[in-house]
């Protein structure tokens, strides 16, 4: 892997993929965090637990089902549009229009997706928040994977397949590493996007990345300065 791109090495990308949080907004924003403290009050008001407990068994489902979602689905049988709606009730003010990532972002040549286990309406308030949704094609969320998250190989087919999207031709934008293993598998490009200092984050262990990670082509920090060196090329 490596930090500087290669605008040849992207020359034959025609379908570009992101992930949306904590990759077309940097991590420092942590818009997250408000999404995490909603799930953890849905799973202490579903099942009657203090908020420790329920932070507990909030993050178990995520380690053993990729979201807390599915965990919830499996387990407790609840009905996942209350949840989505719940979780994403958040305060978007953190994100501010980002000119020159949305002028990168469309100067690429070829279609543009947002491949997100959030959901749709979640995607285009953060993308409409930093001024991007109209460079982008479509967004993919959980609800068109049939609640099934990334890493899934099965929901990177599904979207691969119902959008039409020629893997040799693509590539990946993520935040997460075990969420690049599926494009990768597939020929897609893949480039990961890493807090500058890691310092300043509690990273999970799953979400640190090793240097000798083969499916990780590219790391970056700066997602608009990367697609406009790109655009250069």
């Amino acid at each position: 892997m490596t930090n500087i791109p290669d605008p040849a090495d992207f020359s034959h990308v025609r379908d570009w993929v992101f992930d949306l949080d904590n990759t077309l907004y940097p991590h420092h924003i942590n818009l997250f965090a408000q999404i995490d403290r909603n799930m953890t009050d849905f799973v202490a008001t579903l099942l009657q637990l203090e908020p420790e407990e329920a932070r507990k068994l909030q993050k178990q489902y995520y380690h053993e089902h990729g979201t807390t979602l599915r965990g919830l689905m499996i387990h407790h049988k609840i009905d996942p549009n209350a949840f989505l709606e719940k979780a994403h009730a958040i305060d978007y003010s953190a994100l501010l229009p980002h000119p020159e990532l949305g002028e990168a972002i469309k100067a690429l040549s070829g279609r543009k997706f947002i491949f997100t286990n959030g959901t749709v309406s979640h995607a285009e308030a953060a993308a409409r928040a930093l001024g991007i949704l109209d460079h982008f094609d479509d967004i993919f969320d959980i609800v068109a994977a049939d609640y099934v998250p990334k890493p899934a190989g099965e929901t990177y087919d599904k979207f691969t397949q119902l959008k039409r999207i020629d893997t040799a031709h693509a590539a990946m934008f993520e935040d997460l590493p075990r969420n690049l293993i599926a494009p990768r598998a597939l020929g897609m490009k893949t480039v990961l996007l890493a807090p500058r200092n890691l310092g300043e984050f509690v990273i999970e262990r799953w979400e640190e990345v090793r240097e000798d990670d083969e499916n990780i082509d590219y790391v970056t920090d700066d997602l608009a300065t990367f697609l406009q060196t790109l655009n250069r090329g």
